[in-house]
């Protein structure tokens, strides 16, 4: 075997393998040029420094939660995942400082000036840090006894590598020098940990004297043979093993069964040298498909919390940009106030950011906040009691003002808007810089009113003028409808002149009733010409009657009041009508009640009728509410 020959295949070969091991989101990984003296079998989990894993602890919602949960990592065996110890830390010191801001934001409120709060001791704070050095201590504590492991282990396998290098000087039977190195190779593979500095150099003298075992040793050509097979079968698998890890679905965990793999191929011996190359180049070549499926990942991860720090930095932009100047009154800050709330509801739907700046981003976005919330505090401390009083009664007129200014119950609005302005003049000052400005929104709101009162005013009596010629023209229409010749068509006529009538709007007040006496006059003489009863007449009275109250103001209130005088009559006849029902039942097996039994069921059928006329009216109401969500 040539030694010289292997050792630059490996090396030529690892300069294409791309090697991240233990690269996270926040780190940059190894270019492949960069590591041209090392191979895939180099590289190996155990000598990795520890991978930032996420933390797998459930975060108390409370500090004596958090305190608890800290006790145990302490009292457990083993050292506790650093992920876990920090998410803990955090989380206490998050809500001790969200404690702290509590009771210095109450301190503000009670009085009291933000320079002279003094945060309170805490405790809980110092036992807290006690477990943490504790922990500190259990960690480096199992540090020491890792290091002097992995010294041990060096010095362990420095020795099997000289007592290698003596079977190569030896001249002893062959049987003997072999079972001696296969010996020494399990001795080998069963000492793990070395220092990370020393594994790469370690591993290339064991495989240099150990080729040169097979190399320099007459071994014979059956056992030889016989030990690449085996090797070569056993690399073939591990082949195989790697090539089903470009379909594993977590590329995290298919990085991470890789570097077993590298341990595995590293602890087999060579294969002959005619499938040496074919065999290294099927490995490496799915190495470097994992390796680079991997690196990908990480990038993916990177490019995502780049885009989360420009979304925190946007928001710390924003907050940054804000001008205090600009925010005079109670209203402009407690638009603001939505606004800054808005973005802190934002900020918390944002993922991670690159570690080595998430705690500046974090203290940068939380002193902007409390600067704006200081600011606020001292804005309304600043006013006196009495203006800020003053101020809010104007501002609660206007409010009223603005919200009566496109009203059309133009009588009753009127008298609430002198009622106002005459209230207005007995409130004392406001703060001068608001003066003007709730002065002039007012006036504006009063003004408005009044100008579209004027403006209605004059379009709705030319509407009611026009409205009464349209009316005395229908009831003229009414007067010549023909009911000799075909009485059918004549009360179809009689009915569509009913609903024109109703499709009419108002007439001037003073010609109200005259036109409505004019109309009905017709229609009655219509009706007895075509001889509809009582009731069909009352039903269209009623008619007209709800389309009046629909045009009226508030028609929704007068609608429903209508219908529940009207179910309060349905109930009261439906009673009655029961009475009158149970008693014929009596008078029916009595003698000598004819007449009063005649009397009794025309008052039923009288009964029955009012039930079925009040039925009519219910719908027509509640048609008539129906319409305008229509």
């Amino acid at each position: 075997m040539n030694t010289s020959n292997n050792s630059e295949q490996n090396n030529e070969v690892a300069k294409e393998i791309v090697q991240p091991e233990n690269a996270t989101v926040n780190q940059q990984i190894t270019p492949t040029s960069e590591l041209a003296e090392e191979t895939p079998e180099e590289k190996t989990e155990e000598n990795q420094p520890e991978k930032e894993a996420e933390a797998t602890i459930t975060l108390p919602e409370t500090k004596d939660g958090i305190v608890e949960a800290m006790e145990k990592l302490v009292e457990q065996n083993d050292v506790p995942q650093r992920a876990d110890v920090d998410a803990l830390k955090q989380a206490f010191y998050k809500l001790k400082s969200a404690e702290n801001n509590a009771r210095k934001e109450q301190f503000v409120a009670d009085g009291g000036n933000v320079e002279d709060y003094v945060a309170e001791q805490d405790p809980q704070e110092e036992h807290f840090k006690d477990l943490l050095n504790k922990i500190k201590d259990k960690r480096a504590k199992a540090l020491e006894a890792e290091e002097k492991i992995k010294a041990d282990n060096l010095a362990k396998k420095l020795q099997i590598i000289d007592s290698i290098k003596a079977l190569t000087e030896s001249s002893d039977d062959f049987n003997k020098l072999f079972k001696e190195f296969k010996d020494l190779q399990q001795k080998w593979n069963e000492i793990k940990l070395v220092p990370a500095s020393e594994a790469n150099n370690l591993w290339k003298s064991y495989q240099i004297y150990s080729e040169k075992f097979y190399d320099l040793v007459k071994i014979n050509n059956e056992f030889r043979d016989y030990d690449f097979k085996k090797n070569m079968e056993l690399k073939t698998q591990i082949c195989e093993s790697v090539e089903k890890l470009l379909e594993e679905s977590d590329v995290v965990s298919a990085f991470y069964q890789l570097q077993n793999f590298h341990q595995q191929w590293r602890e087999i011996g060579p294969v002959d040298r005619e499938h040496r190359e074919e065999v290294w180049e099927r490995f490496k070549t799915a190495s470097t498909e994992i390796n680079k499926r991997y690196q990908a990942h990480f990038e993916t991860l990177k490019e995502q919390e780049d885009t989360n720090l420009a979304e925190k930095t946007a928001i710390c932009e924003t907050l940054k940009a804000i001008d205090y100047s600009l925010l005079t009154s109670f209203k402009e800050w407690d638009e603001k106030s939505k606004e800054i709330i808005a973005l802190q509801a934002k900020w918390k739907t944002i993922g991670f950011v690159p570690r080595k700046v998430n705690t500046q981003i974090f203290e940068e976005y939380r002193a902007l906040c409390d600067k704006f919330f200081e600011k606020k505090a001292e804005f309304f401390k600043s006013l006196k009691d009495g203006m800020e009083a003053n101020l809010e009664k104007k501002k609660a007129l206007l409010e009223k003002a603005i919200s009566l200014k496109d009203s059309t119950d133009w009588g009753k609005t009127t008298d609430e808007m002198i009622a106002i302005q005459r209230e207005w003049k007995t409130i004392g000052a406001v703060p001068r810089k608001f003066s003007d400005a709730i002065w002039k929104e007012f006036v504006a709101a009063c003004d408005y009113f009044f100008e579209q009162k004027k403006a209605a005013n004059s379009s709705q009596k030319e509407n009611e003028v026009n409205n009464l010629a349209k009316k005395k023209e229908l009831i003229e229409k009414i007067k010549a409808i023909d009911v000799t010749s075909d009485a059918k068509q004549a009360s179809d006529d009689l009915y569509a002149a009913i609903e024109e009538w109703r499709q009419i709007g108002f007439v001037p007040f003073k010609e109200k009733d005259k036109i409505y006496k004019e109309y009905q006059t017709a229609l009655d003489e219509q009706f007895d010409k075509l001889k509809i009863d009582r009731s069909e007449r009352k039903l269209q009275n009623f008619k007209s009657n709800i389309d009046d109250i629909a045009g009226s103001d508030k028609s929704q209130n007068k609608l429903y009041k209508e219908r529940e005088k009207l179910i309060y009559q349905f109930n009261k006849i439906k009673s009655e009508l029961q009475t009158y029902e149970n008693n014929i039942g009596f008078l029916s097996v009595s003698k000598n009640s004819g007449g009063l039994l005649k009397d009794m069921n025309n008052k039923i059928e009288h009964l029955k009728d009012e039930l079925d006329l009040i039925t009519k009216k219910i719908e027509t109401i509640e048609t008539s509410i129906n319409e305008p969500n229509q």
